[in-house]
Order: structure tokens, then C-alpha cells, then sequence
């Protein structure tokens, strides 16, 4: 998926919190949420990163503080290019990491602390190369901000749900608000799955090790299913596996915006033995 066809996306997610809007408030809330997606947008531009470790609780760390994942991510985004990252820590059990930021100047790779201590140095570089796979993407800004967008049509329309008959600016307003975080989840959906396949492509190259990262995968979403993470819905995506997978079941699994880790691992297994994914 071209990154047009990314920003369309995230240009239906703004219409449709105007549409909502519309719908809950007539042209004048229209209008407004329309106004609130613009300021939104502009703030999250320059805010995505410290937006999102907020959210994971995050601490950022210096060389000093953690040599040796510092020395490793240093030594990873300079195979793969980059500048150097900032590197955070998130305090939660549960193995996960992620990447934010709105370029890769401005980029930060975060780690949990159950992340350091389940896996092994490789698998560890695994999950490093893959967060380094999106910002050489180019990816953590379109993230936030769809993550972002989605948790704002979210509550706006869980707003419209409470408000007063008189204030609705139209009859379908009730099935607006039911059907606004649907519609917010499903382009999310298809922002995000993408990318995590390409992420792993791409962290494979950088550690020239993709069964590792496989390994890695395997790991961290056997955890997630028995680890909690307190973290919102609307920043789940930004994680390298589901944070939420051990809440997750029913329809709730059918909004997932992580593709199934065995695909994952099964396209891994494949770039290993030097094929093409599908």
C-alpha cells in the first residue's frame, strides 16, 4: 500500500469525524469537528511522539542508562541507514516494543521491560530492526495519527450517544454514533496490517536474521495473550504484536490491526529460506 493511498485513507478517517459531526450537531457541528480534526492533525504532527510514550507510560534513556540496548539500536539503524533514534523503556510485564515519531530525525524506538528480559539477544534485535523497519518506512506518524483519529471519532460519537434529541442534527444520528467506531476501526484496520508485514520484511534485512525475529514473534504474542497491558485501544496498533490479545475475543478479534502472527511468521520462514512472500 503507497503511502497516497495511506494519506486517503487518513483523509476518509477526517470525513468521516465531520460526517459524524453532521450528524450529531447539523452543519455547525460539522463544521466544529471538522475545525477539531484539523487542530488535532496539526498537533499530533508535532506531538505524535511524546503522545505516544505518555500513552505506554514511557521513560526515555540515555547510553548510560541502558548500554546495551542503546548500543544495539545504535548499531542496527546505522546497518539500516538511519539517524539515531531516541530509546525509550515502557514499564509494563508484558513483552511488546514500538516506534513513533513524526520522521525519521524526529523517530523514538520504545521497549517494554518484559521485552529485555524474555527474549535473547538476537530475538532482541529482531524486534529492534523490525520498529527500525517502519521508521525507514516511514510509518509511525501515519499510525499515531490514525490511532489518534480513531479514538477521537470513538469518543465523539460515544458524545453523541448521551446528547439530548434536540441537539442531534439529524434522525440517524443514534446509528452514526453505533456505526462511527466501526468505520474508524476498519480503516485503521487497513492502515496498519500492511505495514506490520512490510515492518518485518524490513527488519529481517536490517538484522539479516528473520528467524529471530520469527522466534521473537512467537514469543511476544504467546505472552500477550497471558500478560495484560493497560494501554488504550486507540495506541494497540502502534505495538509490534496485539497488547491487548489477552481481552481480546469474539467480534472484538475481527477489528484486529495486527495480522495473524503464524502469517507473519510463515512469510519470515520464507524470506529465511530466500523465497518471496505472497
Amino acid at each position: 500500500m503507497g503511502n497516497v493511498k495511506v494519506f486517503v485513507l487518513l483523509a476518509g478517517m477526517v470525513a468521516l469525524f465531520g460526517v459524524v459531526g453532521g450528524m450529531l450537531g447539523g452543519q455547525s457541528g460539522m463544521l466544529l469537528a471538522l475545525v477539531i480534526a484539523a487542530v488535532m492533525s496539526f498537533v499530533m504532527y508535532f506531538n505524535s511522539g511524546k503522545m505516544a510514550l505518555k500513552a505506554y507510560k514511557a521513560q526515555i534513556v540515555s547510553r548510560e542508562q541502558a548500554p546495551e540496548l542503546y548500543e544495539l539500536v545504535d548499531q542496527l539503524r546505522q546497518r539500516a541507514g538511519l539517524p539515531m533514534p531516541t530509546v525509550a523503556i515502557a514499564p509494563h510485564a508484558q513483552p511488546n516494543a514500538f516506534a513513533t515519531g513524526r520522521s525519521p530525525e524526529n523517530a523514538v524506538v520504545c521497549v517494554t521491560e518484559g521485552l529485555v528480559q524474555l527474549v535473547n539477544r538476537d530475538e532482541l534485535a529482531g524486534v529492534i530492526a523490525h520498529e527500525l523497519g517502519h521508521i525507514k518506512n516511514r510509518d509511525m506518524l501515519l499510525q499515531t495519527v490514525s490511532a489518534t483519529m480513531a479514538g477521537a471519532i470513538t469518543n465523539l460519537a460515544r458524545f453523541g450517544m448521551y446528547a439530548p434529541r434536540e441537539q442531534r442534527g439529524s434522525p440517524l444520528a443514534p446509528l452514526a454514533a453505533l456505526a462511527a467506531p466501526f468505520a474508524a476501526m476498519i480503516i485503521q484496520f487497513a492502515i496498519s496490517r500492511t505495514r506490520e508485514f512490510k515492518a518485518d520484511a524490513a527488519g529481517a534485512e536490517i538484522s539479516g536474521q528473520p528467524l529471530a525475529l520469527a522466534s521473537a514473534l512467537g514469543k511476544l504474542q504467546s505472552a500477550a495473550q497471558r500478560i495484560p497491558m493497560g494501554v488504550s485501544p486507540a495506541m494497540a496498533p502502534l505495538a509490534q504484536v496485539n497488547p491487548l490479545a489477552a481481552h481480546r475475543g469474539g467480534l472484538a478479534s475481527l477489528f484486529s490491526t495486527h495480522p495473524p502472527t503464524e502469517e507473519r511468521v510463515r512469510r519470515l520462514q520464507e524470506i529465511a529460506r530466500g523465497g518471496t512472500t505472497r
